[in-house]
């Protein structure tokens, strides 16, 4: 009896709709920021996203000390969307610093508490040239990991160089690796002031898809570190197809691809919203010619096919357009990937150059 009793007092609290909230969700609570020169005042940005479902607010950010100024959106952030406080710190005591900022939002009643961390020296050792992905406490020689021609079976490795530029020691960890993807720390524990490597090997028999595989990983530079565009690391990978059982007599009568361009050059934007230019591709062999993907690395590139199919002596054409909005946006390279049944050009890229563009 009872057990009917408490559930139908519960039922009809279940029906009830769970009201719109704001939700506000800060890259990372504590950014490092490594070595800061004396007496040179420094910005920093601590990002955050609306991850509710309702607009954000910001109502105040107050500093701990006086050493530090904030600056912060007083428009709404909408759900979903990402925003940035500003933090100028004036270095004016050498030595390692911890600076809080309490940040008041329409999220909470509750204030969250961000924080800078680093070291005030009198010289700053420039690692710029050789690691110049700049994690705050953690270096980088590349965020883009690129695994290139890849035969089912293999299992290729890439290195991943970083430099701990704090003055304590460091143990990187990757965080969100696929299933295709492991790790090695070498060393576990980077020093101070020294190098270490992360090998990735990559096992294609766990790749689901011919041509492109792309996966965004973190690096996780302290304990309790978040994800954020800030720590990601783009990977791809390329599975080709495989033509080991083709004899000479195939190769022979195979359809071969031949591109009217294999490197665009668009003009600047000049307040265009995108930019259009058509590839003419044409297949040259004596048997048909499949287009098996076509994909991109950059998500400001898109693509549309006339045909994925093209009789042998035929064309099609390719359209490949550019988004202004997108441009810079993303980590991987402006091109063009066709994965094709054409022996000697299973894998073909189209570079893609847009003037004017950093």
């Amino acid at each position: 009896m009872k057990r009917h009793i408490i559930l139908s007092l519960l039922s009809p609290l279940a029906c009830i709709p769970l009201l719109a909230q704001p939700r506000f969700v800060p890259d990372t609570d504590i950014k490092k920021v490594g070595e800061v020169e004396f007496q040179k005042p420094r910005e920093f940005s601590l990002g955050f996203t609306n991850k509710g479902d309702k607009p954000l607010f910001i109502k105040e950010v107050t500093a701990s000390c006086g050493c530090i100024n904030v600056s912060f959106p007083k428009t709404e952030i909408t759900a979903g969307s990402r925003g940035e406080i500003g933090i100028t710190f004036d270095a004016k005591i050498l030595g390692s610093f911890y600076k809080e900022v309490t940040v008041l939002t329409s999220a909470s009643e509750e204030p969250a508490y961000l924080a800078i961390q680093g070291t005030v020296v009198t010289e700053i050792h420039d690692y710029s040239d050789e690691f110049p992905i700049d994690l705050g406490n953690v270096r980088l020689m590349t965020n883009n990991i690129e695994f290139e021609d890849v035969n089912r079976g293999d299992s290729p490795t890439a290195e991943l160089r970083l430099l701990n530029a704090d003055r304590t020691a460091f143990r990187p960890e990757l965080m969100h690796l696929p299933p295709y993807l492991s790790a090695e720390y070498l060393p576990e524990d980077i020093p101070a002031g020294k190098t270490g490597t992360i090998r990735l090997t990559l096992d294609s028999e766990k790749l689901n898809t011919l041509g492109l595989n792309q996966t965004n990983i973190y690096l996780s530079r302290y304990m309790g570190d978040k994800i954020s565009e800030t720590n990601e690391i783009l990977v791809s990978a390329i599975l080709l197809p495989s033509f080991a059982q083709m004899d000479e007599e195939k190769l022979a009568t195979a359809p071969v691809l031949s591109i009217s361009e294999s490197s665009v050059e668009m003009e600047a934007f000049n307040g265009k919203k995108s930019l259009t230019r058509t590839i003419i591709l044409t297949n040259t062999g004596k048997s048909d010619l499949h287009i098996q993907q076509v994909q991109v690395f950059n998500k400001a590139i898109g693509v549309s096919i006339a045909n994925s199919t093209i009789r042998p002596g035929k064309s099609t054409k390719l359209k490949i357009s550019v988004s202004a909005n997108y441009l810079n946006k993303s980590k991987g390279r402006m091109r063009v990937l066709l994965i094709t049944d054409a022996p000697r050009q299973a894998k073909q890229y189209i570079n893609v150059e847009v003037n004017g563009a950093s």
